[in-house]
């Protein structure tokens, strides 16, 4: 069987590509990247497509050549500059199977989600839901899947937020604490998948949530994913009000206009709200066994000093990335508001033109270099160029004001640290 999965080097995607691969089955996926891909899952056929723009049957017709069952791991969480929720997880998914029956690929298995429904509260559950019901109302022979929290040894959405507030030191700040969740292994939903096609008698045409039996409070599972990383008990839990929460996860739905996906943002909070829950039991009936506890993924999922660390680095990337930014947009709106002071400060070193127009151009790099961090496809390019531009001011000020190494204030000597957060950024700025 040759399998074709979307989204297959998200965080659900890769676990359910390696699974089926270990299984003996053909397996190809399809993502943004082609590289990153076969980055992630070297042994794996790779199609690079931007599934937003393939809203038409006709767009599928060549990723669907020679594919036998499709499985749609992809989707996103809100919309933002690099995500459009209509078009990947509504538009593209109907046009793919309307494709499938028009070019002969009768097997389909959805990834949803608990409470996706066309009447839905965010577009998130909306567009699940209508491409659900499409699927249903569809002549393919499908399964659909709807997980709770799903955990991962992969730090991203609900796994990294989660580690990211267990990493809190001393005290630890929680909104909506008392949520119920059910969580599910990110290895269980690709058992679920493998089992589906494999399995098709007893699975198609039937809807499944994929949650362990228990649930639990937010704050008993952070809570836990302190204890597994091995971070101290906080010394005080403190409650925020909701309002706190819904206001940072405003702030995070800008930035995702940046191209910055942070896994607190307001539908992320809205879904929490009105709990992550299931009913575990039929999918048990049909596997003959339960999922994992939250206790036993955890158990089973490695937590040691690189986790630790990831964890933090995490919890602190947002504020370097910020104070890097500040720092170079700041430098520039001095320069240009003190254009006078800041020529003057070449002295006779050059001519008052040359000094001009070295502070403007000067400038104009440092606004470049601050607006470029903030925007998320630019920010290592950013940081990179930071440190570039820094050793730049340095030669060229060694060389037209040495006296400045000298200056009380240090204006140069103040470059150094500078150039290290640049190259933490640079070095943290990595996505899945």
């Amino acid at each position: 069987m040759r399998v074709l999965v979307l989204g297959g080097y998200g965080l659900i995607g890769l676990e359910i590509v390696r699974r089926l691969r270990a299984d003996g089955l053909d397996v190809t996926g399809l993502g943004r990247s082609a590289a990153k891909g076969r980055r992630a899952a070297p042994d794996v056929d790779w199609i690079g497509a931007d599934i937003a723009t393939l809203t038409t049957p006709e767009s599928w017709r060549a990723h669907l050549a020679g594919i036998d069952a499709v499985v749609n791991a992809s989707g996103a969480l809100q919309d933002g500059l690099r995500d459009n929720l209509a078009a990947v997880q509504d538009e593209a998914i109907r046009a793919l199977i309307g494709a499938c029956a028009e070019y002969g690929v009768h097997r389909f298995v959805q990834i949803s989600a608990p409470g996706a429904d066309a009447a839905g509260e965010t577009a998130f559950m909306r567009t699940k839901g209508v491409a659900d019901d499409a699927l249903k109302a569809s002549a393919l022979r499908w399964t659909i899947f709807k997980p709770g929290l799903v955990i991962s040894a992969n730090a991203y959405g609900g796994t990294q937020l989660l580690r990211m507030l267990a990493a809190f030191p001393v005290v630890q700040p929680l909104v909506l604490g008392d949520a119920r969740i059910q969580t599910v292994a990110a290895d269980d939903v690709a058992d679920a998948v493998s089992f589906a096609l494999m399995h098709e008698q007893t699975t198609v045409h039937r809807t499944f949530d994929l949650v362990e039996r228990g649930s639990h409070r937010l704050r008993d599972v952070v809570a836990a994913f302190r204890a597994w990383l091995g971070i101290v008990a906080a010394k005080r839990r403190l409650e925020l009000p909701a309002a706190f929460g819904f206001a940072i996860a405003h702030l995070a739905d800008l930035a995702g206009w940046l191209g910055w996906r942070s896994p607190l943002r307001t539908t992320a909070l809205r879904v929490l709200a009105r709990d992550v829950a299931g009913d575990a039991s039929t999918w048990e009936a049909v596997r003959g066994r339960a999922l994992k506890s939250l206790d036993e993924t955890l158990r089973a999922l490695p937590a040691t000093l690189q986790e630790r660390v990831s964890a933090r680095a995490g919890l602190v990337f947002p504020a370097l990335v910020m104070t890097l930014s500040a720092f170079w947009l700041a430098s520039s709106l001095i320069g240009l508001w003190q254009t006078d002071a800041a020529a003057r400060v070449l002295g006779g070193a050059v001519t008052p033109a040359m000094a001009m127009t070295l502070v403007f151009v000067g400038s104009a790099l440092d606004l470049c270099i601050g607006a470029g961090l903030l925007v998320r496809r630019f920010t290592r390019a950013a940081a990179r160029a930071s440190i570039v531009v820094s050793l730049g001011y340095l030669a060229s000020g060694t060389w037209l004001t040495p006296h400045l190494w000298a200056d009380p204030l240090g204006p140069f000597v103040k470059i150094f640290p500078a150039m290290a957060l640049a190259l933490a950024v640079a070095a943290l700025a990595e996505e899945r």
